[in-house]
């Protein structure tokens, strides 16, 4: 893990090539990543059946839960570790892993032992019914209960991103992503253990790789590693960590609350195929979405460095380039999904109802996906160069203050096609609102450049 050079360069090499150093590692490692919980949601669809589907959709609001908390340290660290480089305040960038570490440690390890004490009435909460309830409640038993695993394995993957390994991080990821390819059909196919041997494949593969990391970090010659004296608390970086994180942790609490209503409106107005149906919809729509937010990683320590560096020509630079890829992304995705919806949906179950309540869903949520491309990076962007309070806007009018309204009052009158419209409606009102915000902020750093 030795690289000195790498924390240097992302102040002077050429922009184009150095976006594409750092997103293409990182893309590559949220498809594979994206492409692991499609391939998931394919065995557990035929290994174990439709409604096994909808009972993982149901997990879908505590997993995005847990992946908030995990995001508040990993991702604040990250970006605060960018900006401390950018300055050249290494000794705080070695503190910065050692309180990653104990941040971690204890929200993985408080979050687990909550939400397991409460895991029935909370799926049931959710939307379980009598037929998805006990595939959810064996599902997430094996995943809370390896839930600080999840959290150190994203946070120190974070960290080996921003110290300028993309690459390690993106062999991090599909190490793990390879480990479960492997155990997830040998465990719910050759050992049938259902819906729980996913959940194992899942944990497992982390394990490994977290030991992976670990490992890397020993290594002295590089400019943070593990060392007497980083583990004790310090308020600064705990306070400007979960400051800069408290963007996407509102992102994916939202996500949490969102889901819940989602698959209420979907039950009341479809029945538990309808919220397998929302599963297939939100996995393809993921895979997409995962391959921005690689891109967005890409873009994140050299925003961050630069912002740090007061190169201000050089932050518009990355954006301008990141706008345009994350565009190109999406207009893909929409093309895949508006051409082709029915051959997309069949590729998670061989259940003809479940197909047809998908399609439609599908084309809907993909229909505004071109633009989406443009919010994103915008948000990222704010959160990078540490504001996030920007970002925060974004997260939450997208995903709370916009979706919640419509999402409550659409379905009365459009029935099922309300759901799919709602999140259509809240994501092209968002990327207009994104626009304005990003409009006054190129202003300011006009200003800084002249």
């Amino acid at each position: 893990m030795k690289n000195e050079s790498a924390p240097v360069s992302l102040g002077t090499a050429d922009i184009g090539k150095l976006l594409m150093q750092y997103a293409i590692p990182a893309i590559i490692a949220m498809t594979a990543s994206s492409l692991y919980n499609i391939t998931d949601s394919i065995f557990i669809g035929h290994g174990v059946g439709p409604l096994a589907l909808s009972g993982l959709a149901i997990t879908f609001p505590l997993m995005n839960l847990a992946a908030a908390f995990g995001s508040l340290v990993g991702v604040g660290a990250s970006t605060l570790l960018s900006i401390r480089m950018g300055q050249k305040d290494y000794r705080t960038a070695n503190d910065i892993l050692g309180n990653v570490f104990v941040l971690n440690l204890i929200m993985g390890t408080g979050f687990s032992v909550l939400t397991l004490l409460f895991l029935k009435p909370i799926l049931l909460f959710f939307g379980a019914g009598s037929e998805t309830l006990d595939y959810a409640h064996d599902f997430m038993v094996i995943i809370l209960s390896g839930n600080v695993i999840t959290h150190m394995y994203f946070g120190l993957n974070a960290l080996i991103r921003s110290a300028g390994n993309p690459q390690k991080a993106m062999m991090a990821t599909i190490y793990t992503v390879l480990i479960n390819l492997v155990l997830n059909p040998l465990f719910i196919f050759g050992f049938h253990w259902g819906i729980r041997g996913s959940a194992f494949a899942t944990i497992i593969s982390q394990v490994v790789v977290l030991c992976w990391q670990i490992r890397l970090f020993n290594n002295k010659d590089y400019f943070i590693h593990w060392k007497k004296g980083i583990y004790k608390l310090k308020k600064k970086i705990v306070i400007d960590s979960l400051s800069i994180g408290m963007s996407p942790f509102l992102m994916n609490a939202a996500s949490c609350l969102i889901v819940i209503i989602i698959n209420q409106q979907l039950i009341r107005n479809g029945g538990d195929l309808a919220v397998g149906a929302y599963g297939i919809v939100n996995r393809m729509a993921f895979l997409f979405v995962m391959i921005v937010i690689g891109l967005n990683q890409g873009m994140q320590p050299i925003a961050g460095y630069n912002y740090g560096a007061k190169m201000h020509d050089r932050v518009i630079a990355v954006l301008k380039r990141s706008m345009i890829y994350a565009t190109l992304i999406m207009i893909a995705g929409f093309a895949l999904v508006e051409l082709f919806p029915r051959t997309v949906a069949s590729i998670f179950t061989t259940e003809d109802r479940l197909v047809d309540i998908a399609v439609p869903g599908l084309r809907w949520v993909f229909a505004v996906y071109p633009l989406v491309g443009f919010q994103m990076v915008t948000s990222a962007f704010f959160q990078s160069i540490g504001k996030p309070q920007k970002s925060i806007i974004l997260a939450m009018t997208r995903q709370v203050i916009f979706l919640i309204p419509i999402l409550l009052v659409l379905p009365n009158y459009w029935g099922i096609t309300g759901v799919w419209a709602s999140m259509t409606i809240s994501d092209f009102i968002s990327v207009l609102l994104a626009g304005v915000l990003l409009n006054r902020e190129l202003k300011w750093n006009k200003q800084q450049i002249k």
